[in-house]
């Protein structure tokens, strides 16, 4: 949030039916974001696509390698956890940045998703931020308006 309080946009419109894929939210010590989609598949990919913005410009990064993700876990809420940690993981340890992601088959405990990016580039990316984790703080996943929103909060 900018400091007259006006929301920032940020990232690539990738819904047809909702204003934004997602807004950067206020938090004391950490950071979140209010993504949204037309269904659950375009909202995780929406919510992922914020994660990368929050760390660098997603316009800056190129297709140039793919990853075949699959997460399972115990609900939903723990899906979109596990899965936006998984990024982090990847983002950490191997230093892939992501900017697209086709979400295959989404049920409420298993993810299957092609995420589309490339290696850090420190000529052509800018890091805004560290993310550590997405949390369990104050985690939504709503029906919200004619599709779907979710906030999350990151430990940054």
């Amino acid at each position: 949030m900018r400091q007259d309080g006006e929301l920032v946009e940020i990232g690539r419109y990738q819904t047809s039916k909702m204003d934004k894929p997602f807004k950067i939210i206020d938090h004391t010590a950490d950071v979140g974001v209010i993504a949204f989609g037309a269904d659950m598949e375009h909202l995780f990919s929406n919510v992922a696509l914020a994660l990368f913005g929050l760390i660098t410009d997603t316009e800056s990064i190129a297709e140039k390698l793919q990853r075949d993700l699959k997460i399972n876990s115990e609900d939903r809420d723990s899906l979109l956890v596990e899965w936006l940690n998984e990024l982090i993981y990847l983002f950490d340890t191997e230093q892939i940045l992501f900017n697209r992601f086709e979400i295959e088959s989404l049920s409420h405990r298993q993810l299957k998703a092609t995420c589309y990016g490339e290696k850090f580039d420190p000529s052509r990316h800018k890091i805004e931020r560290g993310v550590k984790a997405a949390t369990y703080h104050m985690l939504k996943v709503d029906k919200y308006n004619d599709g779907y929103m979710a906030q999350v909060i990151f430990d940054i």
